[in-house]
């Protein structure tokens, strides 16, 4: 959770059409094959990120749809490399014996080793899944005897390290605390994706313990995994807590992966990155399994390079799940409670690919929710993308502000909510998912924090976790009504107002600023519109919108409760009709 109000400016820029050439054409910028990965060196310290930035007085903007290149498989080395093709290029490939399973979980294993350690390196996996190659061997056996569970067979994919993993790989939210904390079930949604038949490549890093434990911690750095920089330009944040997801993606190392959001969690470090990042309605995707933060406001959600890819991922792990809390004792908090039936179908029930539609923003009406605007050069690039949105047929709202976002801003009820949330949550998960311990609660890990503090410090302290000891229960009366007061003033009087006395499909603003450089004090984040949507517990995503001085930002959709095959209509729409997103590369070991 980001809870800064310090405003970064920076200076507005646009894309000309030679580098949207430059992101789409990757074998003219040095775009490697399997071949190259394996022989690919880490940048050393001497070498820098190129800027893929024009100038300031370049011109937009894109106007076409964008068409995927092929991809190079071992047949075709020389086309686009497999580290930057789509799940559908992918699976096309797989199905076409083109590419088998093995070969492109080796790709991407290389591309971990050539690109994610070191001093320079992105730093974005915690630990990699021994058994990665072994399972890809089974994809290809299965795929061989034409038993092809879905589009996701075969299909590599990283992991936030919060999900639990029954195998033996570690599940720690970055913390030294956990890891003898062995998780004996998969989380629900590492369940659906294994029954996809897609491979858990490994853990990604993230800011530790999702960026909760004090005020000050670093975006991307954890005890375990250390910092993870910005692929767009090393020295530069990734944001958090998701960046290890987002960082990967973007980097070309998986094209799926899994983030989890309290407040601005997927989407900031999708908008830092230029990737998709969705954070789902809450309980639409399970927590079960999840180390928490807030049973009222985290999400698990998809994180890809395009809104396609975004939406093969959310068809599988989105479903009800009668253990996740939203459907429990606590469930009160949940958006579904607001429905007399669930409206969370079976696991695999929707498939949110049938929402992919070219024409999508045609008739839409959206909003433009100025109020939560906080960065003036990603602001202007939201401004720049508007004439691409009518010109799609979309009707547009300026402004359409979201009524309580300033009750909502200075943030204190919602600290309050999820410090309370915080222990129950945990508890809950460390006796079900680790029931042999060591660590079986918040006051534990404080404990190990305060043995081991020369081990895991790095320039903040426990700060929350002592604050979240001092608190009530989720039982006592004043923590509930602060969180209905809360849903009242997010849900009602908050996206639903907005949407309800403009009529509207879904609103837009920027996602937050442009990344600012990694800062060991903490981060100089300039603020993001999520809070609302995250309070609400509603959804939004994250879709690029352009960069200031070569660093990306995005622009989120926000939308009512479960209306996510909405959003990613508008989404898709909008991504094939302002196609500005180009990969990062390195001036030498080329991320490209």
């Amino acid at each position: 959770m980001s809870r800064s109000f310090l405003n970064h400016k920076a200076r507005n820029s646009r894309l000309t059409r030679r580098h949207l050439l430059a992101g789409g054409v990757l074998a003219a910028s040095g775009a490697v094959g399997i071949a190259g990965l394996v022989g690919a060196r880490r940048p050393s310290e001497r070498q820098s990120v190129v800027s893929l930035a024009p100038s300031p007085s370049a011109t937009a903007a894109p106007a076409a749809v964008a068409t995927p290149p092929p991809i190079a498989t071992p047949k075709a080395k020389d086309r686009l490399a497999i580290e930057h093709a789509t799940v559908g290029q992918l699976r096309a490939a797989l199905d076409a014996r083109e590419l088998t399973t093995r070969e492109l979980v080796e790709a991407c294993l290389a591309r971990v080793e050539a690109m994610d350690g070191g001093d320079l390196g992105v730093g974005a996996v915690i630990e990699l899944n021994p058994e990665a190659m072994d399972i890809a061997r089974v994809r290809d056996e299965e795929l061989a005897r034409g038993r092809r569970r879905g589009p996701l067979h075969g299909i590599p994919f990283l992991a936030k390290d919060l999900f639990a993993t029954a195998d033996a790989m570690a599940t720690t939210a970055g913390s030294l605390a956990l890891v003898d904390n062995v998780a004996v079930r998969d989380a629900f949604v590492i369940t659906r994706l294994r029954e996809a038949r897609a491979i858990v490549l490994g853990k990604a890093n993230l800011t530790e313990w999702s960026k909760f434990q004090a005020a000050g911690q670093t975006s991307g750095w954890s005890a375990r995994g250390g910092q993870t920089r910005n692929p767009y330009q090393l020295d530069m944040s990734p944001w958090g807590s998701s960046s290890g997801p987002a960082v990967a993606v973007a980097a070309g190392y998986v094209p799926l992966a899994l983030g989890v959001e309290t407040d601005g969690s997927i989407v900031c470090p999708a908008s830092a990155c230029a990737v998709v990042g969705m954070k789902p309605t809450v309980g639409l995707t399970s927590r079960s399994g999840v180390i928490p933060i807030s049973f009222s406001q985290d999400s698990p959600g998809p994180m890809a390079r395009t809104v396609e890819d975004v939406a093969y991922l959310l068809t599988v792990i989105a479903g009800y799940d009668p253990e996740d809390p939203a459907y429990g004792d606590v469930g009160w908090t949940a958006p579904a409670a607001g429905f007399t039936e669930f409206p969370v179908p079976d696991p695999g029930a929707v498939d949110y690919t049938r929402s992919l539609d070219l024409e999508g923003l045609r008739g839409a009406r959206i909003g433009v929710a100025r109020n939560v605007f906080y960065d003036d050069a990603a602001s202007a690039l939201v401004d720049a993308a508007i004439p691409a949105l009518v010109a799609a047929g979309a009707d547009i709202i300026d402004p359409a502000d979201i009524p309580s976002a300033g009750d909502l801003a200075p943030g204190l009820t919602e600290y309050e909510v999820t410090l309370t949330e915080f222990p129950y949550g945990l508890e809950r998960y460390l006796t079900t998912y680790t029931p042999n311990g060591p660590m079986w609660s918040l006051s534990d890990i404080v404990a190990f924090n305060e043995e081991h503090a020369d081990e895991w410090a790095y320039a903040f302290d426990q700060g929350n976790f002592y604050d979240a000891l001092q608190l009530g229960s989720v039982w006592d009366e004043y923590y509930q009504e602060t969180v209905r007061n809360n849903i009242v003033l997010a849900r009602d009087l908050g996206i639903d107002a907005a949407m309800d006395e403009n009529q509207l499909d879904a609103l837009i603003a920027p996602t937050t600023g442009a990344p600012t450089p990694i800062s060991p004090g903490g981060d100089n984040f300039p603020g993001a519109c999520s809070q609302v949507s995250a309070m609400a517990g509603y959804p939004m995503i994250n879709v690029p919108v352009g960069y200031v001085d070569g660093l990306p930002v995005g622009m989120s959709f926000m939308g009512r409760a479960f209306s996510e095959a909405t959003l990613i209509k508008l989404a898709y729409a909008f991504e094939q009709t302002y196609p500005v997103r180009y990969p990062p590369e390195y001036r030498a070991g080329s991320l490209g």
